[in-house]
């Protein structure tokens, strides 16, 4: 079932998208990682892309090293992204430990949250994620805004008039 949106909180969402949006366009897409980061107490935040049997790191943002900007690909049987590919729909993970999602995953992340990318021609691309080799203590709720930034770092990184 979902949730419904007073006004107000529409609004809002509305409000944060178009700030993303400025951050984007004026800063450049770390930037607006950052810009998501902050929103969150995980340490990363990553857009990857779905390659077979592997995930690849297209641009990353490490709150605790600001010169970095890409991740390690890594075997998608080994992340919390295949769980978005697989069911082409947000994931959340607080504690991998204790979370039945995660059973059969083998990785040194322990809380997740990710957004699913489509393409230009809707397909499943990747996904733009919040992750840390911790315990998130509460439920991300700024998941419409994850799934909004997705879309449009993928067209900022992906278009014909991307530089």
């Amino acid at each position: 079932m979902m949730n419904a949106t007073t006004p107000h909180q529409e609004d809002a969402m509305q409000a944060e998208i178009a700030e993303f949006t400025a951050v984007l366009h004026q800063q450049g897409v770390h930037e607006a990682l950052g810009y998501l980061n902050r929103r969150t107490p995980h340490r990363y935040t990553g857009m990857w892309r779905f390659d077979g049997d592997m995930l690849r790191s297209e641009v990353l943002f490490d709150r605790k090293m600001a010169d970095v900007r890409q991740g390690a690909d890594a075997p998608m049987a080994a992340t919390y992204c295949s769980l978005v590919g697989r069911h082409e729909a947000p994931v959340q993970i607080l504690d991998a430990t204790v979370d039945p999602q995660a059973l059969g995953i083998e990785t040194p992340v322990i809380s997740y949250c990710g957004a699913l990318i489509r393409d230009g021609e809707g397909k499943a691309f990747g996904t733009l994620c919040h992750y840390d080799v911790q315990r998130c203590q509460e439920r991300t709720t700024d998941q419409p805004l994850l799934t909004a930034a997705a879309q449009l770092l993928y067209e900022r990184l992906h278009s014909s008039t991307a530089q």
